[in-house]
C-alpha cells in the first residue's frame, strides 16, 4: 500500500543519515549527489510507483463499481416492467456498455427490454443478445 511504501521510503532516508560519503569526486573533483541524496531518490522513484500503481486499481475499481450500478439499475428497470418476463433476462455490463441475454416470448418484448437499457442512466452502447422463444 501507499502508506507502507512511504513508510520504506523515510526509512531508507533516515538510515542514510549517518553514511558519509564525499560530496566532490577524488579524481575529476566533480560534484557527486551524497549517499542520502541518492537513497532519497531512490526512495521517492519507489513512492511514486508505488502511487501510480495505487491509482491505476483505483480506477479499474471504480470502473468495475459504475459497471455494477449500471447493471443493477438496467435489472431494476427492467423487473419494473410489466409484462416482461424479467427474470429470464440476463444483464452484464463492461465499460458502460450493456449486454442483454436470454429469452423473451416475443419480438416487442425484446425492443422493449433494449429500449429500457438503453434510456437507463450510465448506459453507454446496448448489445442485443435476446432471442425469442419459438
Amino acid at each position: 500500500s501507499l502508506s507502507v511504501a512511504a513508510l520504506i521510503a523515510g526509512t531508507l532516508v533516515l538510515g542514510a543519515c549517518n553514511q558519509r560519503s564525499p560530496t566532490t569526486s577524488p579524481s575529476t573533483g566533480s560534484a557527486q549527489p551524497s549517499a542520502t541524496d541518492r537513497i532519497a531518490n531512490k526512495a521517492s522513484d519507489a513512492t511514486n510507483k508505488v502511487a501510480d500503481k495505487a491509482g491505476e486499481v483505483t480506477n479499474k475499481v471504480a470502473a468495475a463499481a459504475d459497471d455494477m450500478a449500471t447493471t443493477t439499475k438496467v435489472k431494476t428497470a427492467l423487473l419494473a416492467e410489466p409484462g416482461l418476463k424479467s427474470l429470464e433476462i440476463s444483464v452484464d455490463t463492461k465499460d458502460g456498455t450493456v449486454t442483454l441475454s436470454g429469452k423473451v416470448d416475443s419480438a416487442d418484448q425484446r425492443d422493449r427490454a433494449k429500449q429500457i437499457a438503453q434510456s437507463t442512466g450510465g448506459v453507454k452502447g446496448v448489445v442485443d443478445n435476446l432471442t425469442v422463444k419459438s
